[in-house]
């Protein structure tokens, strides 16, 4: 992890670039991957499964004896972790939910909104080495809330051939049954595009790689709608000197286990908690896992010294982090310096895991700097909003010549027209 004290503000946009894939193979791969499923269909979702995962699959959907045998893999106490998650991600999301409101902006004049959920989705969940069954929960639970007619689950699957069944479970447990042993470029492009297994929808959801996250772009191109650019993991942490070192280090590690490619800064006003906070990373890394990802992950990772919490805030919105954690003091005040996030977490108890789980946020956020211009994945990603109207003749009275007038400036005849002609015959 580098470390940079008192960097000059003319640094600071270079100081926030994230590490990258080179785009034109990115772009060639995900276009030959769109073209063969095009073309082929299932026959070339097993061929990439096979090129890319080193799997050979005999059939996509999963069956329901392997939903029930994960039903028997998974233990009691998970279980019953993945059911409290539940219930608060549902607790939450539920709390979305808008009524609809008339609006009478003249006598005469009404406006109203309403939501009608998209009908068919499809969800993309990160298996591989770490198979994020807690995305299932977080896309798959809003899109029952919405009412979704049609969910479609897409997930890659282990060197055997199977769905981690934590996966399994949690789908069930949540009422998705449609449940394919495909990831990568070839889901996203099967949901785009249908095959003869997978049916096209016409929103992808899901976080994922930098390949994933370009598929899902490129899907746009065909008409196919996503939730936001979600790629890899991210985290920023701004501490001063009443944090606790080991509580951060925790936190960065946590991001920087997902990927080789997961970003983590660590921005503070304290130098001592700087390098107490190194010293932490580097025993607490001996005892992961997962410590040769995150070592690289951290090898793409900056520490930051700041004169001022002014100054590592400014810098927080510039970078626009998926994940911010405020380990300051009376850190609930400090929300309005917020610009640019997906999700702020407050406080020295507030890790980032609790919105990875259980506390009820949706933990699909955008990344790569998008938050300054995306929302995180809620209730209203998947509804439509559909707007009403309904005039009287008093109402069109009203505001008729209103219409007229501006549609005679337009020069659009024809629209003053359709109120002319009812004013006539009123």
């Amino acid at each position: 992890m580098k470390i940079i004290k008192y960097p000059h503000t003319n640094d600071w946009l270079r100081l926030t670039q994230r590490p990258e894939n080179e785009k034109s193979s990115l772009r060639e791969t995900i276009e030959k991957v769109f073209t063969d499923i095009k073309n082929e269909g299932d026959a070339a979702l097993k061929k990439y499964t096979l090129q890319f995962d080193k799997v050979v699959l005999t059939t996509l959907k999963v069956s329901e004896e392997e939903l029930l045998e994960a039903d028997e893999l998974v233990s009691t106490e998970l279980k019953e972790a993945i059911i409290q998650a539940k219930n608060n991600i549902e607790k939450f999301h539920f709390s979305q939910k808008e009524e609809k409101k008339i609006i009478e902006t003249q006598p005469g004049v009404e406006c109203w909104r309403e939501s009608r959920a998209i009908e068919k989705v499809g969800l993309y969940i990160p298996g591989g080495s770490a198979p994020l069954f807690s995305t299932a929960l977080m896309l798959g639970i809003p899109a029952k809330i919405a009412g979704c007619k049609e969910i479609i689950l897409c997930t890659p699957p282990n060197q055997e051939g199977k769905i981690h069944p934590a996966i399994l479970f949690a789908a069930k447990e949540i009422g998705i049954t449609e449940i394919y042993k495909v990831g990568g470029v070839q889901a996203i492009a099967a949901l785009t595009l249908g095959t003869e297994s997978i049916t096209s929808v016409y929103k992808i959801f899901g976080p994922g790689n930098q390949y994933v996250t370009a598929a899902k772009q490129y899907a746009q191109e065909f008409k196919v709608c996503i939730d936001l650019p979600a790629g890899p993991s991210e985290v920023l942490v701004i501490a001063d000197s009443s944090a606790n070192p080991e509580y951060i280090a925790a936190d960065l590690l946590s991001q920087a286990e997902h990927g080789t490619d997961s970003q983590v800064l660590f921005l503070t006003t304290d130098e001592q908690i700087l390098h107490d906070t190194l010293d932490a990373i580097k025993i607490q890394l001996e005892d992961l896992p997962r410590k040769e990802i995150a070592k690289k992950a951290l090898d793409n990772s900056v520490g930051i010294l700041f004169n001022s919490l002014d100054e590592c805030f400014q810098f927080s919105n510039l970078y626009a982090p998926e994940h911010l954690i405020l380990t300051i003091i009376n850190a609930k005040q400090y929300t309005q310096h917020v610009e640019n996030a997906g999700s702020v977490f407050l406080g020295k108890y507030s890790c980032e895991s609790a919105g990875d789980y259980a506390s009820g946020t949706n933990h699909t956020l955008p990344t790569h700097g998008y938050a300054r211009n995306y929302s995180g994945v809620s209730l209203d990603s998947f509804l439509k909003k559909i707007t009403f109207q309904e005039l009287s003749k008093d109402g069109l009275q009203r505001i008729g010549k209103t219409i007229e007038l501006m549609a005679e400036a337009e020069e659009l005849q024809a629209h003053k027209n359709a109120v002319s002609i009812r004013l006539k015959h009123s």
